[in-house]
């Protein structure tokens, strides 16, 4: 470029994707851990997707299950807690501070906010009460190690009082104090959830206290985590980190200047990396397929997803909220989807024009076999689901 900044293209960010986020098949992971410090955050809200995302990249994936449940409710190495957007996801335990400090710190003020101002309009008791019930709840849980909401409210009966919410709206509803304190408690850093009641696919879980970590300053805390994450998925545009983390872009600026990240020149305009990381990377030595679940990191991990996502495969593949279904990727893009079928059979399908060959379509059908391995007779239902996957899933 004639204004000094090396240019990064398609080609090599397909290559930094697939070895930074583990799935070329020399860059698979040996341990959870690994590729949660590897990837900084998956995406929690499905559970099932954290442990496919995990499997995906593991070297031996036949111990997905046991590692994954091992590092998450036995060490504590990954915690499942509020982060960026007031979404949950998966952190490593030593980004928890970070986290809460960037991000959750000020979702957790206006979460709290508007339980109060929801409280008052209907004519529930005030904030005095509130902080009674909570710091009462909190004690139960400390005593228990770790509960379901219906579990603490038998120990604190005043969590089940119940509110009207949006009274006269379309959308008015009945919320219980239980619900809504645990959920305010989690993005304060206060509480994160626990071990599910059912398998590693289930969405009923317990709360547990969550880990001591010291206050950070937010500042600080937001240029760590944005240098982690362009360590992991750069280069990115301004509004590529503006949408990952949820942050306003006068945060984001700070950010890049604090941990100095250089400019680089992307197809769609000036991109950032992290600092001494604006050398050339090579692709990998061979392709590589990788069958990605629904909400996946690498997926979701932008919000200009031209480079690796044909526009014409966006309707099949994402629900109109965004959210985006299970995905095949061969050798750094995404080339169709996938589902598992009520049989347990895993189908997927390559549209046409994805410029896939046999090699490709090999590849693909070993990794479809891989994860039917591990996955054995459990089934699969993401929470958000998408036009190519129910019509493959029927």
């Amino acid at each position: 470029m004639g204004d000094g900044r090396r240019h990064i293209g398609v080609a090599e960010r397909r290559a930094r994707l697939a070895l930074r986020q583990r799935l070329a098949g020399g860059a698979r992971a040996g341990s959870p851990e690994e590729v949660g410090s590897s990837l900084v955050a998956l995406h929690g809200t499905d559970p099932s997707t954290v442990f496919l995302a995990v499997g995906a990249r593991l070297a031996d994936p036949a111990k997905t299950v046991g590692v994954t449940e091992r590092a998450l409710y036995e060490d504590g190495s990954l915690v499942r807690m509020h982060g960026m957007r007031h979404t949950v996801f998966v952190f490593p335990a030593e980004l928890t501070a970070v986290v809460h400090a960037s991000t959750g710190v000020v979702v957790a003020a206006r979460e709290r906010a508007a339980l109060l101002r929801d409280m008052a309009a209907a004519g529930a008791p005030d904030a005095a009460w509130l902080a009674e019930v909570e710091e009462s709840a909190l004690a139960a849980l400390a005593r228990r190690g770790q509960a379901t909401a219906a579990e603490l409210a038998r120990d604190e009966p005043r969590l089940k009082e119940r509110f009207v919410y949006a009274a006269g709206k379309s959308y008015e509803g009945v919320h219980t104090v239980s619900t809504r304190l645990l959920r305010v408690l989690g993005t304060e850093g206060r509480v994160v959830r626990g071990r599910p009641l059912g398998s590693w696919t289930s969405g009923q879980f317990r709360w547990a206290p969550a880990p001591a970590h010291p206050e950070l300053d937010p500042a600080g805390a937001q240029a760590e985590l944005l240098r982690r994450w362009l360590a992991a998925c750069g280069p990115a545009t301004e509004e590529d980190l503006k949408w990952w983390t949820g942050w306003r872009v006068t945060e984001v600026r700070r950010a890049l200047a604090a941990v100095g990240a250089r400019e680089v020149s992307l197809d769609e305009g000036t991109g950032y990396v992290a600092a001494g990381d604006a050398g050339p990377v090579a692709a990998p030595a061979e392709p590589w397929a990788a069958l990605l679940p629904a909400l996946d990191p690498t997926a979701m991990g932008w919000r200009q997803r031209d480079w690796y996502l044909s526009p014409g495969l966006r309707p099949l593949l994402f629900d109109r909220s965004g959210n985006v279904g299970p995905t095949v990727w061969w050798d750094g893009r995404v080339v169709g989807g996938w589902a598992q079928r009520p049989d347990g059979e895993i189908v997927w399908r390559v549209p046409p024009g994805e410029g896939t060959g046999r090699d490709a379509e090999a590849a693909i059908a070993a990794e479809a076999e891989r994860l039917a391995s591990w996955v054995g007779s459990t089934r699969i239902t993401p929470r958000f689901r998408t036009p190519l996957e129910k019509e493959l899933s029927a």
